[in-house]
């Protein structure tokens, strides 16, 4: 796990944005929240219940993106919160462009997904589709936030200006356990843009990070750029990364994998290194 980044947060002023956020659900009345069960969404689901009870409705897409442990866990958090969680199957692996991998994959992928959330929200009565963006994702390439535009969906805690580190210091002080939960993007965003995606390539990388996740490494991501793979970790665990019993323990099972060569990014881990600069 990541340690929490700013323990020095102002809590006056985040006992403002706490209240900030709490009033602007109050204000949508009822709403379906887009849950993957990372830090941003288990903090929106989390009040967005404390305000509105069953008038808050998480929702998790299943697709071949998103590794089954993470819809396993965010199903248990769910549980933990004891809000109402329905789930979707997504089908963004049906649609070329997507599948296509340009620089605007994640366009596709968060259409598909408010393709399925919009008549569900509609079903179950709610108002509003709402989703976890926050502040500092209006610094990143984000071509999501265009599609959850286009569809109406709004980010609450970037209304109520809350930032990442601000995120998990209130996740913190309200229990939730993705305080300090490792960020996590879909599986499509290890292969380079430009390289096509496809379910054996979805698969390899999943199973790549869940050899290193069992080594003991959490925050990591697995670049494929075909017969190679591109560790990222934090820089601090580089050492542990190459000792020689747990380097050979990877490379070999990433060999088996189908990779031909393993590699070491020696600027660490960073969110987002392949998006477009």
């Amino acid at each position: 796990m990541i340690p929490l980044i700013n323990l020095t947060t102002d809590p006056g002023e985040l006992d403002h944005k706490h209240e900030a956020l709490a009033g602007i659900l109050k204000e949508m009345r009822s709403v379906l929240v887009a849950f993957s069960g990372g830090a941003d969404s288990a903090l929106l689901l989390r009040v967005a219940y404390d305000v509105l009870a069953d008038k808050a409705v998480g929702a998790i897409a299943v697709s071949e993106t998103i590794p089954a442990s993470e819809v396993a866990d965010a199903q248990a958090l769910a549980g933990e919160i004891g809000v109402e969680l329905r789930t979707v199957h997504t089908e963004e692996m049906l649609n070329a462009s997507f599948r296509a991998n340009a620089a605007d994959r994640c366009y596709h992928c968060k259409d598909e997904l408010f393709t399925k959330l919009s008549p569900l929200a509609a079903d179950l009565g709610l108002d509003w589709l709402a989703y976890g963006a926050n502040i500092d994702d209006l610094g990143d390439y984000r071509p999501g936030q265009q599609a959850a535009k286009q569809w109406g969906a709004r980010a609450p805690l970037q209304e109520a200006g809350l930032t990442k580190p601000e995120i998990r210091a209130l996740s913190r002080r309200l229990g939730l356990r993705t305080w300090n939960k490792p960020a996590m993007a879909c599986l499509s965003s290890r292969i380079p843009h430009g390289t096509p995606i496809d379910v054996q390539a979805i698969r390899r990388v999943e199973a790549a990070e869940q050899c290193l996740r069992m080594a003991g490494f959490s925050q990591l991501r697995v670049r494929s750029h075909d017969e190679i793979a591109r560790l990222e970790v934090p820089l601090e665990d580089l050492p542990r990364l190459v000792d020689p019993e747990m380097r050979a323990t990877i490379t070999a099972r990433l060999h088996e994998l189908g990779y031909r060569y393993v590699t070491l990014d020696l600027d660490g881990f960073r969110s987002g290194s392949m998006n477009p600069r």
